[in-house]
């Protein structure tokens, strides 16, 4: 890769620099400069009829399950991926021109956290969309590897760290060392099988029909991974199977537990495999330092606990883990300025042409 060059530090004082998230259930926004500015659903409204946009972001979710026949939400990126390209090339157009300043005069370059286990193809429709969407360059960077950064860990040093990862379509476990991922496994399990596990419950045992977005705030409020201090209840609301009425039932933490002992057993077996084939010489470090956990997924109660004692390591939440990508993505444009050698380690992901 060339240089940038004092020209292309010229363009980059002129825009913005953007860093993105782009992830199956929240898109966020880092401006550099400025910072976090947008943190949204990953979610489009569009009309059947005429194909339309009409709402993006949060307002696009209010529509979730109360939308006419005719207009139906949508997530354009499904398990990490893109599963509609142009409706994902809306997205980001109309998340890159919500930051943009008009007083800048050049468009942005942007940096995108996309999932390990993306296949070239993915990688490439990703790197266009965005082209598409406004921007002036793209830079793709391994999600594991800008959540490490953004959780503070250093991955630039001659021992090991391990982040596990956990969004709303892929869990990514990574070991690194020397800024490069030595063992790196990423599943199609994480927030969004949490919730679909939950509605399975409720449906399978209680005969009630739950939407997933109901599911995933059940989940907020009263998921774990490992039993509590103080076991609680919550209650869940929806429509009766036979009759179709309303009808709402109490559930308890432990059952809600069971319901997802499926998809938490998924996320440990993951981190237990990636243990499995890590260097000795990491291992040992991996004890000493812990195991740093990211993602909206990290937020259910006692996973932390749970990993830990599967694993006999330390593990703890990162701070903030739901910013940790999108951070960890915004650091990189101080390295690519900084040595064109480190440009080309962390644009490893980048789509090639």
């Amino acid at each position: 890769m060339a240089n940038l060059g004092p020209f292309s530090r010229l363009f980059g004082f002129l825009s913005h620099d953007i860093a993105i998230d782009l992830g199956t259930a929240n898109t966020l926004v880092m401006v550099r400069g400025r910072g976090i500015v947008i943190i949204e659903p990953s979610i489009v409204a569009i009309d059947r009829t005429s194909k339309r946009i009409l709402a993006i972001g949060e307002e696009a979710q209010r529509m979730v399950g109360r939308t006419p026949a005719n207009i139906v939400a949508v997530r354009p990126l499904r398990d990490g991926v893109i599963s509609d390209f142009e409706v994902t090339e809306r997205m980001l157009s109309y998340f890159i021109r919500a930051v943009q300043d008009r007083s800048f005069l050049a468009q942005p370059r942007v940096v995108i956290g996309i999932p390990s286990g993306v296949t070239e193809v993915e990688k490439r429709a990703v790197h266009d969309a965005a082209l598409s969407a406004g921007a002036r360059s793209c830079f793709l960077i391994e999600e594991p590897l800008a959540a490490a950064i953004g959780s503070g860990l250093p991955v630039m040093e001659a021992s090991g760290c391990m982040v596990v990862d956990i969004g709303g379509g892929t869990t990514e476990v990574a070991v690194i060392s020397l800024g490069g991922m030595v063992v790196s496994r990423s599943i199609r399990v994480a927030g969004d099988e949490m919730d679909r596990s939950i509605v399975a419950y409720a449906r399978q045992v209680h005969n009630l029909l739950i939407g997933e977005r109901t599911a995933e705030e059940v989940k907020k409020l009263a998921g774990s991974a490992s039993p509590l201090d103080t076991e609680e209840s919550v209650t869940l609301r929806g429509r009766d199977q036979a009759t179709g009425l309303p009808k709402a039932v109490d559930v308890s933490t432990i059952e809600l537990r069971d319901a997802l002992a499926g998809s938490v057993g998924q996320i440990v077996e993951s981190v237990r495999s990636s243990i499995e084939v890590t260097p000795p010489e990491l291992v040992s470090d991996l004890m000493a330092h812990g195991i740093a956990l990211a993602g909206g997924g990290a937020l259910l109660r006692g996973l932390d606990r749970r990993i830990s004692q599967e694993t006999r390591f330390p593990v703890y939440v990162s701070e903030d883990p739901l910013l940790c990508v999108v951070r960890g993505a915004g650091a990189i444009f101080d390295e690519i300025e900084a040595s064109s050698t480190v440009e080309q380690q962390f644009d490893s992901g980048r789509a090639r042409r």
